[in-house]
């Protein structure tokens, strides 16, 4: 088992290096969830919650995190780059066309990758998540996202239809069911994706779960995170007159589909820099830059706002939780952990 380190903020974008397990068909055992605690420099306490679907058992795990060095034994490099053996772009609506590619082992079992926003696009660094000899290993651009086009377009852009477009995806690669990996937005979509099409789904891998409910959105764009991340905090707030600050959300909501471009572009820098400084324990100046580029935070800006604005498209807050029956038959491992400060 390859577990990886996920820490909160936002609803919980930062992932370490590391890989999931490489397989868990649903003939495996789930075991239950396991807790335990560790101390780092006597100032930080790491809690680890997983739900495990795989290879070792309980104990097996229990043993390795209460040995010396937890960390070292824990994480675990990515898989080496590797290049995708197919690519293509899939019409799937009269307006929008999405990119999709296939690494990995054409014969192996089939895991589709959700990434996160909605509107980050994939990255070739996500296709190491997975072991590339077991694997058939399918990402793709959510609609406006990535390679898909039209860019940052947000007609025909929800929830429901990207649920339809995985099951398009699914079909045109004639693949009869598969594995659903995804991250904080990612995990909200492959949560929809499975309520939706729960016999479509052989397990589910979620890490940093993001629900999109209001509390989540309300803490990190209205003020929570501020007190955490004072300092990025700063810019995002000061471009929004203190007249429109009852809600961030609304006021970027404006900027963000201006008629004039330069107003979206100057708040699609500000609302992506302001994930990418927070979506890590520690700065990471290449997740930065993105804020600086104006092609990948306006799709970024425009089209996460959008479905925070429309909640995501779902008719009631607790839409995903209230459905989660119709998965609970499904082999799932959860990584979920938060970086907590002890008070002096």
């Amino acid at each position: 088992m390859r577990l990886g380190f996920k820490f909160a903020s936002k609803s919980n974008t930062f992932f370490t290096h590391s890989s999931l397990p490489p397989a868990f068909p649903p003939s495996l055992p789930y075991f239950p969830s396991l807790s335990k605690n560790f101390t780092f420099s006597g100032k930080k306490k790491l809690s680890l919650w997983v739900q495990r679907v795989g290879y070792k058992t309980e104990t097996q795990l229990s043993d390795k995190m209460e040995s010396g060095n937890p960390t070292e034994q824990l994480i675990r490099n990515l898989y080496p780059p590797i290049e995708p053996y197919s690519t293509g772009f899939l019409k799937v609506s009269d307006v929008h066309t999405i990119y999709w590619e296939q690494s990995g082992n054409p014969d192996g079992h089939p895991v589709v990758f959700l990434h996160g926003g909605p509107g980050g696009g994939t990255s070739p660094s996500n296709r190491r998540f997975f072991d590339p000899e077991f694997y058939r290993i399918i990402l793709f651009d959510q609609r406006g996202a990535g390679k898909s086009t039209p860019h940052a377009c947000l007609e025909n852009n929800t929830t429901w239809d990207l649920t339809d477009d995985i099951e398009k995806l699914r079909e045109h690669l004639k693949i009869p069911e598969w594995q659903v990996f995804g991250g904080s937005w990612g995990s909200t979509l492959a949560l929809a994706y499975s309520e939706s099409h729960p016999d479509k789904v052989t397990g589910l891998v979620l890490r940093g779960i993001f629900l999109l409910r209001k509390k989540e959105i309300d803490w990190f764009y209205e003020g929570g995170a501020a007190a955490i991340y004072p300092d990025a905090w700063e810019p995002f707030r000061d471009l929004i007159p203190e007249k429109e600050r009852e809600s961030f959300i609304t006021a970027y909501h404006r900027r963000l589909n201006s008629e004039d471009l330069e107003i979206q572009y100057a708040a699609a820098r500000a609302w992506t820099k302001w994930e990418m400084m927070t979506a890590h324990l520690l700065p990471n100046d290449e997740n930065i830059k993105r804020g600086d580029d104006d092609y990948f935070s306006l799709a970024f800006a425009r089209i996460e706002n959008h479905y925070f604005v429309n909640k995501g498209f779902f008719p009631s807050d607790s839409f995903l939780l209230d459905n989660v029956d119709k998965i609970r038959h499904i082999n799932t491992t959860i990584v979920q952990v938060y970086m907590m400060f002890a008070v002096p």
